[in-house]
């Protein structure tokens, strides 16, 4: 009878073990062949504009020319990029872009939580509804619209707003025109266009919070700011620090078209970001591999700008997202 050894059997049994996971995992996927064939359609969603495109960057190392074609053009390494660090609009687009995200994290981000944090303490149902109503419409609103509201209300050709303030003041103010206006103004279109529906996040986490929580508070005496402080927020925290990360992430996205329909001859020295100036260089001028460079850029610095935050909020004792 031939005995085999142990050092023999081990690679056996380790084939063995994966025939049989792989037989495992063959046998599940034509158990659920059905919901593999529903997610099919996301899955070539992702891959054909999410995956595909991405080899576009390629342009950014390129001197790209339509005749030559995308493989064919020539490959110049990083000139686009030290052409777009040398121009002298590099540090106006970095300031105007910077100045905007860092309005967007300070007035914006805490708008919502406010408003989830005032609606959470309505007890009227009926009320509570037709606030939440009229507070989610302006967010199916186009931006295009939004533009021409605010001309209509803030125009010195009639616009409401300033012929009130003429009533009453005798002056008018130049909202649309002004350097100094414009960045207030983009920051309360997101307000009123996007407050509202950012609250669905934070009131889902407050629909979680343990009610018991509150009875004790009020047991102890406890005032309702006493319980936000030390019950609602500390519930939500976790949903607040994510979607922190996330939106460090879109930090340099300032919007192109609410940007673009909002600039304007007299206030672009501080409306030209990022986002405006791709469309300027890449679409109207041509300068596709220019722009390819400058929408990396932008990319890189979102993603280090994400993992930054993620690394800050681990340090910090909160889970993070990776």
């Amino acid at each position: 009878m031939i005995k085999t050894s142990g050092a023999q059997q081990a690679p056996a049994q380790a084939s063995a073990a994966s025939v049989s996971k792989r037989n495992s995992v063959l046998n599940r996927m034509v158990r659920e062949k059905y919901l593999l064939l529903l997610m099919l359609p996301g899955l070539a969603y992702f891959i054909i504009f999410k995956y595909l495109p991405m080899w576009g960057v390629l342009l950014a190392f390129k001197n790209y020319q339509p005749y030559a074609g995308f493989w064919k053009s020539e490959w110049v390494g990083f000139d686009n990029f030290k052409q777009f660090f040398n121009d002298p609009i590099f540090f106006r687009l970095v300031k105007n872009t910077l100045i905007l995200g860092c309005y967007d994290i300070i007035f914006f981000f805490p708008a919502p939580i406010l408003l989830a944090l005032l609606l959470n303490e309505v007890r009227h149902a009926a009320y509570k509804r037709f606030v939440q109503t009229m507070v989610y419409i302006p967010h199916f609103i186009s931006m295009v619209i939004v533009a021409s509201i605010s001309f209509l209300l803030l125009t010195t050709e009639g616009g409401v707003i300033n012929e009130l303030l003429y009533a009453l003041f005798g002056v008018k103010f130049e909202f649309l025109t002004s350097e100094s206006w414009f960045r207030p103004l983009i920051i309360g279109q997101n307000l009123w266009k996007e407050m509202g529906w950012g609250t669905i996040i934070f009131l889902a986490a407050l629909a979680g919070v343990d009610q018991e929580q509150y009875e004790a508070a009020i047991v102890d005496g406890a005032s309702r700011f006493r319980q936000i402080w030390h019950i609602t927020l500390p519930a939500i925290r976790g949903t607040i620090i994510v979607l922190l990360i996330l939106r460090m992430g879109n930090f340099l996205d300032r919007g192109f078209e609410q940007v673009l329909l909002m600039s304007n001859a007299l206030n672009r020295n501080v409306a030209e970001v990022f986002d405006t100036y791709v469309y300027t260089v890449g679409i109207t001028q041509g300068a596709f591999s220019y722009s390819t460079a400058v929408g990396l850029f932008k990319a890189i610095v979102g993603v280090a700008l994400v993992l930054g935050t993620n690394y800050l909020a681990k340090r910090a004792g909160h889970s993070g997202i990776l």
